[in-house]
Parts: structure tokens; C-alpha cells; sequence
């Protein structure tokens, strides 16, 4: 008699007793699937699923009853090697060498980018008045233009009228002038340790450009009397003298060093037991 599970036979301990396969479950399901599918075609295709539902069912009973139908498999005793194709990352292992996180090293201080600041808004200042004098409009010209949108009526004003001296427009210019540069200067010191070996092409060309270019989709919003009588050639060349004098006056001064390359418990003032060892061997005579 056999048995109705699957079961290991003792004749042969390498074979395994499982249910036979059988396709006349899909011969069922394919029967059943036509029989309603007659009922909106044909009638013949109803009569086809019905013979196929019966063959099917009869074909499955007689796998199952009186008693299953088994096939032996063989057993595979070895288990198969476990792999991945997820693939393993190479490092590379240099000595000494930082984390990206720990870049730069080295900063400028804050006084580095105040008197950068400081002084490429004097070079542009005196570039500016000098395209006024070039240009005959006057040197305050290119002063008036610079805060003409704060006043009323300035765009319907001529040449002549914003070229005229106001202390009202200096008083304005002057802070406008010096706060921008002070921040471009404060800019400056930050950007240029991450580019050490090209202090003057950063800060005396590709920054200049980019903040003309900034400035030239954006001027409109902000000041469209000065957007639509600026000269772009003397400003591009204004922000470039800015640039270069800022970017010298920044790189010339003394870098100091950041804590970056210190253990995170030195950075973050946690007592580290191997750092206090080390602070009280120093201070024994």
C-alpha cells in the first residue's frame, strides 16, 4: 500500500516518495474558462469547455483516488555554496590620508576676508567713478546708478540728472557698497582654502564671472533703472579688479589650522582617557 504523503522509502535512502505531477488541473481550469466564455460567444465553445471540465476532473480523481500517484526523486545530500553578486568596493589604503569630511584643513580667519573685502571695494569704487569720467557722464554717475531704484522717478530721469551729486544717494551707496563687499570678501576667505593652488584664477576670474552672470538675469528685479543704463563691460571688468585685488589680499594672510584633524573627543570637549593620560605625562617634570 502507499502511502498518501511523501515519504522516504527504505529500499533506497537516497530517493524521495513526492505527488506525481499532473496537468489535468490546468485542463480543468481551461475548461471552466471556456464554459463562460460561450456564454457571450458561442455555444459550441460552452460545449467544448464542458468536455474539457469533465476530462479534466476525471484525469485529476484518478491521480488522487484510490490512492495518489507518487514518482521518487532523488535526494541531493550536499547543500549548494551560498553566493552573492553584490560586488565588494576595492579600497585603496593610503597613509596619513584625510577624510572628505575633515577638508580644508587649513581656513583663513575672519579678518582675511574683511580686509579683502575692504579693499576690492575701494578697486571698484575707483574703476566705476572711472567709466563716468570715460564715459563724460561724471564720476557720481555710476554712484546715483547704483541706488537709482530706492528713489521715485528715477526711471523717467535723463543722463544729466543722475550724474548730478546727491549726499542722499551717497549716504545710501556707501553701506550698500561696503556691506555687499564684505560679504563677497567673507566669501572669498571661505572658498579659497579649498583651492590653494589657484587663489587669483577663483577669486579674480571665475567667481567675477559667475556673480556677473548672476547679477545679469537677476538686475532687472532688483534695480531695473541701473539694468537698463549699466555698461556690462566696465561692470565685468570692475568685478574682475574687485576679484583679483580681494583674492591677493585674502591669500596673503596667515591660514590657521582647524580641528578637524583632532579625535572627535578632543573637538567635542569629551575627557577621553587616553588623551588626559597623554596631557599629564607632558606636565610631569
Amino acid at each position: 500500500m502507499i502511502p498518501n504523503s511523501a515519504t522516504t522509502t527504505t529500499n533506497d535512502p537516497g530517493t524521495l516518495e513526492l505527488p506525481a505531477p499532473t496537468a489535468w488541473p490546468l485542463v480543468l481550469a481551461f475548461g471552466i474558462t471556456l464554459t463562460f466564455a460561450g456564454l457571450v460567444t458561442s455555444g459550441a465553445v460552452s460545449v467544448l469547455g464542458g468536455f474539457l471540465i469533465i476530462a479534466g476532473a476525471v484525469g485529476w480523481f484518478r491521480n488522487v483516488l484510490p490512492y495518489d500517484v507518487h514518482e521518487s526523486v532523488p535526494v541531493m545530500p550536499e547543500q549548494p555554496a551560498i553566493a552573492t553578486t553584490r560586488r565588494d568596493v576595492a579600497r585603496l589604503e593610503v597613509a596619513n590620508r584625510p577624510q572628505r569630511a575633515w577638508l580644508p584643513l587649513e581656513i583663513y580667519p575672519v579678518s582675511a576676508g574683511i580686509k579683502g573685502g575692504l579693499a576690492g571695494s575701494v578697486i571698484m569704487a575707483v574703476l566705476a567713478m572711472l567709466y563716468g569720467l570715460i564715459s563724460g557722464n561724471g564720476m557720481w554717475y555710476p554712484v546715483n546708478l547704483l541706488v537709482a531704484g530706492f528713489f521715485p522717478g528715477a526711471a523717467h530721469a535723463t543722463t544729466a540728472q543722475i550724474a548730478e551729486f546727491r549726499m542722499s544717494a551717497l549716504l545710501l551707496a556707501i553701506p550698500i557698497h561696503l556691506i555687499t563687499s564684505l560679504l563677497v570678501g567673507l566669501l572669498y576667505g571661505v572658498m579659497l582654502p579649498m583651492f590653494p593652488r589657484r587663489p587669483i584664477l577663483l577669486g579674480g576670474l571665475i567667481a567675477p564671472i559667475m556673480w556677473s552672470g548672476l547679477l545679469y538675469t537677476t538686475l532687472d528685479i532688483i534695480n531695473p533703472v541701473m539694468n537698463h543704463r549699466i555698461n556690462w563691460l566696465w561692470f565685468v571688468l570692475s568685478q574682475v579688479g574687485f576679484g583679483v585685488v580681494a583674492g591677493l589680499v585674502v591669500s596673503r594672510q596667515q591660514r590657521i589650522r582647524t580641528y578637524q584633524g583632532l579625535p572627535f573627543a578632543v573637538r567635542a570637549g569629551i575627557e577621553a582617557p587616553g588623551v588626559m593620560r597623554e596631557k599629564d605625562q607632558e606636565q610631569k617634570p
